[in-house]
């Protein structure tokens, strides 16, 4: 987290906006990569997944303009630098030449690294808000969480059911042509 200027951070409440204005960012940030991460999907499930996870994340947006609010501060974003970097991972991998299942792969890779970023910072700005007495926002912030976490598990079982084993499959195929080739 990159706090602004000079400010002197010597309570738990502007630790608290803070860290909002740095996961509004990280928010607004997701909503303008995950349509290119979803037109590289090869698989419809993986599609559908970024798609829906599309719309949870503008709702996401809105509810934490309402934590602000419930906070009485104006919703303010600071560039999250965490995020821009698991974008960029993610742009890259995008630009590689892949096989599609193990794109696929890569792509899940990449969101749940998004997730998991996601689910420590709303985990923490939650707890932080309980322990400032705000919970209204506390409130807001575990639903967002619990729809991070969802959103964890959607990819993990398409990770485990349909796409590693396709990708795992074009591994099998290159293996059977290569002994081929050497007989």
């Amino acid at each position: 987290m990159r706090l602004e200027g000079t400010m002197k951070i010597d309570s738990l409440d502007i630790l608290l906006e803070e860290e909002l204005k740095d996961i509004y960012s990280a928010e607004k940030q997701l909503l303008k990569a995950l349509p290119k991460m979803a037109k590289k999907a090869s698989s419809d499930e993986l599609r559908a997944a970024l798609e829906e996870h599309l719309t949870v994340t503008e709702g996401q947006v809105t509810r934490l303009e309402e934590v602000f609010e419930a906070l009485g501060k104006t919703a303010k974003a600071k560039t999250c630098k965490a995020m821009q970097g698991l974008i960029e991972e993610a742009t890259e991998l995008m630009e590689e030449d892949a096989d599609d299942a193990v794109l696929d792969a890569g792509l899940i890779a990449a969101a749940q690294k998004v997730e998991h970023y996601e689910i420590a910072s709303y985990g923490t700005v939650r707890t932080w808000a309980k322990l400032c007495g705000k919970e209204d926002a506390a409130e807001l912030l575990e639903e967002t969480l619990e729809e991070e976490t969802e959103a964890d598990q959607k990819l993990t079982e398409l990770a485990e059911n349909f796409i590693n084993p396709a990708a795992e499959e074009g591994n099998d195929e290159e293996e059977k042509t290569a002994v081929s080739r050497r007989k």
